[in-house]
C-alpha cells in the first residue's frame, strides 16, 4: 500500500511529500508522531520543496534576505516601509514598486530579498536584468516563441526588472516593454530597480506614444523607494 501511495504522490508531482514519506518508511523517524503531526510534517515538506523550486525558477542572481538588510547606513531607507512591504500586500494588490538610487546603494539586494520572501510565501516570481530580458525576447521573436515567453512573464505574481534604463530601449524593446506592462497592469505586480530617476524614464524609453502609454500605467499607483548616499561596497571596503 505504501508503494502505491508513493506512486500516486509521484504522479501528482508531490515531490516534497514523496521524499518525506519515503524517508519515513526507511528511517521509522515518524513512529512517535500523532496522525495530525505526521500529516503536518508531510505538508510542510511539500511546501518547502515547492518554495525551493520557485526560488530556483525565479532565476535570482544571488541569495538575499530581508533579515540581513542594514538599516544603519544613511541611504534614505525607512525600516517601517520595508517591513510593511515584506508583508507583500503590494503584490496581493497588484501594485508596482520602484527602487531608485545611484550604483551600490542596495537596490538589487532589497528587490531580491523581497523576491525571496514572495517565493517563501508561495508566489511565483521572475527576476530579470532588464537589458538582458529585452535581448532574450528579441531572440524569441526571431525564433517564433515570443508569445510563450510573454505568457511566462505574465504568469509571475511578481516580476523584478533589475537595472532598468542602463541601456536605452530600441524599437523592439519598447514594444516588448509595452506588451509586458499591458499584460500585467492591474493584475500582477512589477518591481523595478533603476539608477535613473523616474522623471527621466520617459527619455530612456524613447518614442513618445509608447513612453506615455507605459508610464501612464505604472507610475501613478506605484510605491517608491528613493535611495541615496555612497556605494555600500565602498563603505564596506573602508570598514
Amino acid at each position: 500500500m505504501n508503494q502505491e501511495t508513493l506512486e500516486k504522490m509521484r504522479q501528482m508531482r508531490l515531490q516534497g511529500m514523496y521524499n518525506a514519506f519515503k524517508t519515513s518508511m526507511e528511517s521509522f523517524k515518524t513512529e512517535s508522531m500523532t496522525t495530525d503531526q505526521f500529516v503536518a510534517w508531510l505538508v510542510s515538506n511539500e511546501w518547502d520543496d515547492r518554495c525551493n523550486r520557485m526560488i530556483e525558477q525565479a532565476s535570482f542572481r544571488y541569495k538575499a534576505s530581508l533579515e540581513e538588510v542594514d538599516y544603519s547606513l544613511e541611504r534614505g531607507l525607512e525600516r517601517n516601509l520595508l517591513e510593511r512591504l515584506a508583508e507583500l500586500s503590494f503584490v496581493k494588490e497588484s501594485r508596482d514598486l520602484f527602487i531608485t538610487g545611484s550604483s551600490g546603494t542596495g537596490k538589487s539586494y532589497i528587490a531580491t530579498a523581497l523576491g525571496y520572501r514572495a517565493c517563501q510565501k508561495g508566489m511565483k516570481v521572475l527576476y530579470a536584468n532588464t537589458a538582458r530580458l529585452m535581448g532574450q525576447l528579441k531572440m524569441a521573436k526571431a525564433k517564433g516563441t515570443i508569445l510563450q515567453e510573454l505568457k511566462k512573464i505574465e504568469r509571475a505574481d511578481l516580476l523584478v526588472l533589475d537595472d532598468f534604463g542602463i541601456q536605452p530601449f530600441d524599437a523592439g524593446g519598447r514594444m516588448n516593454l509595452m506588451d509586458i506592462v499591458e499584460d500585467r497592469h492591474g493584475k500582477k505586480s512589477t518591481l523595478i530597480t533603476s539608477q535613473v530617476p523616474v522623471k527621466d524614464w520617459y527619455d530612456i524609453i524613447g518614442e513618445k506614444t509608447i513612453a506615455d502609454a507605459v508610464l501612464d500605467r505604472i507610475v501613478h499607483q506605484a510605491i517608491r523607494i528613493e535611495l541615496h548616499g555612497d556605494s555600500i561596497r565602498k563603505l564596506q571596503a573602508k570598514r
